[in-house]
């Protein structure tokens, strides 16, 4: 928890008390509680008389109350809870003298930092308060009372915090102004405008954009491209009325909004707390159940009695469990989410209870957006949750997780088998038994005739004592027996090596094995359910447990309410035991009461979630945390306004998302400025880390929208980053969710690490995720997939964009050309190059045939050749791209005794013959390093011929070239790079980049985003074609270049983000 922060002038700036006498003070205490009746209650500290209750109180619970006040052991026997006792003081004397702080041992000792102990010290500013509420006389609000109970309890100021007051409907206020007024499409806008100084309607976001904003914000998935154009080419005035209609009705919006709600409970499908982090098998029943019920529109209140409580409403078995009742027990897998090691080496007391302690915390976060755990050794330092609510919480749920009588996992599980699948898997297994008794039978015939094989090797006076030391049971063997084994461990027959004596036996008995499975297979498979289910007749008693240690067990607490959420005098507690029910019944009374117009916490938390998933922030920008540490809301009215209707409604969360979606503050344009003039969040969303992989896959057309099932596994890859294992085609929401294995790509971009639950996601702007978008192997693969969709979807279009796009640089000359011909010792160069026409797929020669009829053994490969005769030597020409400088390294290589070998020269069209050498069953290197010097279009062949004896010709000779220019970075060039065939002309259409940005962005190109394209492919291909290398195997530059593209569109800002 982090310090309350101190109170501040209201204009920022220092304030300074001047010290006055005691009668000063006295006047001006008596000035200032009148002047605080006439002035406003939100007035700074500083500018009214400093109080106990309300200002000092608070530092006190921060820091000193754990010692001091909550429990009935005093630190020092002092008690600071009223003034009275501060001045009776403890072992030390007085803790303050009022009107003098630096006299003061309260003030003293926590200026020195002598107090609070440990490292978590008072702030400067709340120590300024200290020392000026002392100063100013160690004021009260209220007379004290002679006799107060034990601990803290909870204050009227307390109470009085706008989380913990009764939801009131506010009165409606529609804007003066007739402009503003006419623009409120909703009570939202009205509440929101009433609530500001905006003296404009607020400008309407264009149709596309409310098209994109209403199918991310609902189902998490772009419209196709004719989807969109189809809504925007829509003349009913109905349109956006039918948009909802037809998305709040899209299964996927039970994914999406599944996802959010997934999150709050902290769903994982893995245990946790251990480093073994064991797989939960049947968690993705629970994810399931969530999907369909908000599909359905559940309502929510409904939805969580059934989270709760699920077991409760189910009932007991009778016969088959019931649709009904499998609904109600998959709904407590929401208990069931917590971390929980004891199912993986980990069954120990403080695991069974830190779990218990886990699942507090994603009940206390999630539905009444309270820290309920930072009570569970104190009360609450901050806000007023009594260490008794924590336990009167934990009573509630500790019949169905009793840490003194506890499950682990495994034994949690509920079987979903029906009597009817029970008796045909037995009837299976009857028939399986069979074939395993005649394997057993055939088995025991081996093992058998294997014994008495090997006794064979045995003498006669040996034999009859290993046989029946043998095939005496082992327990039963005497020492001499067991002895006589030992000595001749080959007697030692067992049906695992069985195989060692008679192989074709023990393949025999292989088909056995292959018959009982094939039987087996056809058994129905039984399914689970991970549920919470509260044993009937078990209820044990909740103690509370000093200082949070379960082996300090202190006086019973029952199951109720937490107290200040009730009014003051009066407790709210849940029934010991329903009579009604083989179950305590407790859990669903509290579900009763969270969503009853008593509580004054779940409604407001679910549509400030709700609200948070439409607009980036919530009306209350924590969402997990309505207390003092929390933000308060921006607009309080409308908060309790949407938490009233909603509840009117019937707990809708579909008509709630309807009204927000239908007001002017959700249609507006956004991203100008991050607050809008209702003082509401108008700021572009990153898309969330699923909803970004969700919509590559959307694009790229290889989305699979299956509902439902077990999660898509995971694994390393071979950098060891986590990713999903195999065809990656479901939604995200499917994909293992492992507490130790995050998948990288959707850790990159916030998605939570679960370790308990998710209370709001971090939006985060780092490197990793550029890099992941660069390099990812996720991002590479769909940005070759979506070039293949938009090459499959291109339409022909219209000039002048073909002409414009298609307006893109030609490939140059292939570098490399492979001939033969002849060296002019004379003349020193080249005397003539043929081509070679033929390939074979790996090399290029003369013709179909070897020897070719007219040219004979002619031939190159990737690494070298093989010439004929004298006047045919095969010929690697290289063709300079420009002015350069070179330098080559190589070895030629003949491996072959017979024949005199063969000679390599490297010839420059503009210098001339620049080195020679020769190899015979050896190698030799073929070094030019003084650099060689090429104009563009120069050529340097390096020729290889055959000597004078035509035999065993063949050579390798690979050579590299360093290529110097000054105009262009140095460049290493290996003879075998892009060595192949024939090239097919590329070409490029028009209608690529259409299709790609159709698929991408749900929309065309402008006329200006076709002009960028036409320029960014240009430069790519200008880049591929002088660096061939780049360009993987099996592509061309101009498919790489279209890749690139599409790389470039998914990560593009408006691919991560809606507005």
């Amino acid at each position: 928890m982090r310090a309350r922060p101190g109170d501040e002038r209201h204009d920022g700036r220092p304030v300074h008390l001047h010290f006055l006498g005691s009668d000063d003070m006295k006047l001006l205490a008596i000035l200032l509680v009148s002047l605080i009746g006439l002035g406003n209650r939100s007035v700074a500290a500083e500018e009214r008389h400093l109080t106990l209750e309300q200002d000092v109180w608070p530092i006190l619970k921060a820091h000193c109350f754990d010692c001091h006040g909550a429990t009935e052991t005093l630190e020092g026997s002092l008690d600071l809870r009223q003034v009275r006792r501060m001045q009776s003081g403890g072992e030390s004397g007085a803790a303050i003298v009022i009107g003098d702080s630096e006299q003061s041992l309260l003030f003293q000792r926590v200026r020195d930092g002598d107090m609070p102990p440990g490292e978590a010290k008072v702030s400067a500013a709340e120590l300024e308060t200290l020392q000026k509420w002392i100063d100013g006389g160690a004021a009260t609000k209220r007379p004290e009372s002679d006799n107060i109970g034990p601990g803290l309890g909870i204050t009227p100021e307390e109470r009085d915090f706008w989380s913990f007051r009764p939801i009131r409907r506010p009165d409606l206020k529609l804007p003066t102004d007739p402009l503003a007024a006419a623009a409120a499409r909703t009570q939202i806008d009205a509440l929101a405008m009433a609530a500001s100084a905006a003296e404009e309607p607020l400008a309407e976001a264009d149709r596309r954009t409310l098209v994109m904003r209403a199918y991310f914000t609902l189902t998490g998935l772009p419209p196709t491209f004719k989807q969109a154009e189809s809504w925007l080419a829509d003349q009913g005035d109905d349109w956006f009325d039918r948009l909802l209609d037809e998305l709040l009705q899209s299964p996927q919006y039970g994914e999406q909004w599944g996802r959010h709600w997934l999150d709050v409970a902290g769903y994982a499908d893995s245990e946790g707390f251990t480093v073994n982090d064991a797989i939960r098998p049947w968690a993705w029943k629970y994810r399931d159940y969530v999907i369909r019920s908000l599909n359905q529109d559940k309502p929510f209140d409904q939805f969580i009695a059934e989270q709760l409580a699920g077991d409760e409403l189910a009932g007991a078995k009778q016969g088959d469990w019931t649709p009904d009742q499998i609904e109600f027990l998959t709904a407590t897998g929401f208990l069931r989410m917590a971390a929980d090691g004891t199912g993986s080496g980990e069954n120990t007391e403080e695991a069974r209870n830190q779990t218990i302690a886990d699942t507090l915390r994603i009940v206390g976060t999630s539905l009444m957006g309270l820290s309920f755990h930072c009570a569970q050794c104190h009360d609450h330092r901050y806000d007023p949750i009594l260490h008794t609510d924590y336990f009167a919480l934990r009573a509630v749920f500790e019949p169905a997780l009793d840490w003194q009588s506890w499950k682990p996992p495994a034994a949690r599980l509920v079987s979903l088998q029906t009597e009817s699948d029970r008796a045909r898997a037995a009837e299976i297994e009857a028939e399986a038994q069979v074939v395993a008794k005649e394997k057993a039978d055939k088995q025991g015939e081996y093992m058998l005739q294997a014994l008495e094989q090997e006794l064979a090797k045995f003498d006669e006076p040996l034999r009859e004592p290993l046989r029946t030391a043998y095939q005496t049971p082992a327990a039963e063997r005497t020492e001499q027996q067991k002895e006589l084994l030992a000595t001749n461990p080959s007697v030692n027959i067992t049906p695992g090596v069985l195989y060692q004596y008679l192989p074709k036996a023990a393949e025999e008995l292989k088909t056995f094995d292959q018959r009982i499975a094939e039987i087996r297979s056809r058994k129905p498979p039984e399914e689970f359910v991970r549920a919470l289910v509260e044993p009937p007749g078990h209820a044990p008693e909740t103690k509370l447990f000093h200082r949070g240690d379960h082996q300090q067990p202190k006086q019973t607490v029952l199951p109720a309410a937490p107290t200040v959420a009730v009014p003051e005098g009066e407790r709210i507690e849940f029934p010991l035991d329903d009579d009604s029910r083989p179950t305590t019944g407790r859990r669903l009374a509290l579900a009763h009461w969270l969503t009853s117009p008593e509580n004054p916490l779940t409604a407001r938390v679910i549509v400030n979630r709700v609200w948070m998933h439409h607009f980036g922030t919530g009306l209350v920008p924590t969402p997990a945390d309505f207390g003092k540490l929390g933000s308060s809301p921006s607009h309080p009215e409308l908060l309790d306004w949407l938490a009233d209707e909603f509840i009117r409604e019937g707990w809708s969360l579909k008509k709630l998302q309807r009204l927000i979606m239908t007001s002017a503050v959700w249609r507006q344009v956004r991203g100008v400025e991050p607050i809008d003039a209702n003082g509401l969040p108008s700021t572009l969303h990153r898309l969330e880390a699923e909803t970004i992989r969700d919509r590559m896959l959307a694009a790229t057309g290889t989305l699979n929208r299956q509902l439902f099932g077990p999660a898509i596994a995971i694994k390393e890859d071979e950098t060891g980053q986590v990713i999903v294992d195999g065809t990656q085609t479901r939604r995200s929401l499917y994909v293992q969710v492992r507490r130790s294995r995050p998948v990288a790509m959707l850790q990159a971009f916030d998605a939570p690490v679960m370790e308990t639950n998710c209370e709001l996601r971090p939006n985060s702007t780092v490197a990793t995720q550029s890099l992941m978008l660069l390099n990812g192997e996720f991002i590479l693969d769909q940005a070759a997939k979506l070039a293949e969709r938009a090459i499959d979807e291109s339409e022909t279009l219209e000039p002048p964009f073909a002409e414009l796009v298609l307006d893109l640089p030609s490939p140059p000359a292939p570098q490399w050309s492979y001939g033969f011909g002849y060296f002019d010792e004379v003349t020193g160069r080249t005397e003539s190059f043929e081509p070679l026409t033929h390939w074979t797929g790996s090399q290029w020669q003369a013709g179909p045939e070897l020897p070719d009829p007219n040219f004979g053994w002619v031939l190159l490969t990737a690494a070298g050749g093989h010439p004929d005769g004298p006047d045919r030597a095969v010929i690697r020409r290289w063709t300079a791209p420009r002015d350069s400088t070179v330098v080559i390294r190589g070895k030629l290589s003949h491996g072959s005794p017979n024949g005199d070998g063969v000679r390599g020269r490297i010839v420059s069209s503009r210098s001339g013959n620049v080195g020679e050498w020769v190899a015979h069953n050896g190698e030799a290197e073929t070094n030019v390093v003084e650099g060689l010097a090429v104009n563009a279009g120069d050529t340097i062949d390096f020729i290889t011929d055959c000597r004078q004896n035509q035999t065993s010709d063949s050579f390798a000779w690979p050579v590299t070239l360093t290529v110097r220019s000054e105009d262009a970075p140095e460049r290493v060039i290996t003879s075998n790079e892009g060595f192949s065939g024939p090239q097919a002309p590329e070409r490029f259409e028009a209608g690529w980049i259409v299709a790609a940005w159709r698929a991408a962005y749900s929309r065309n190109p402008t006329d200006e985003e076709l002009q960028l394209a036409a320029d960014f492919l240009g430069r790519q291909l200008d880049t591929l074609h002088q660096n061939p290398t780049s360009v993987p195997s099996g592509r061309t530059a101009t498919r790489q270049a279209l890749i690139n593209l599409c790389q470039v569109l998914l990560s593009s800002n408006e691919f991560l983000y809606v507005d």
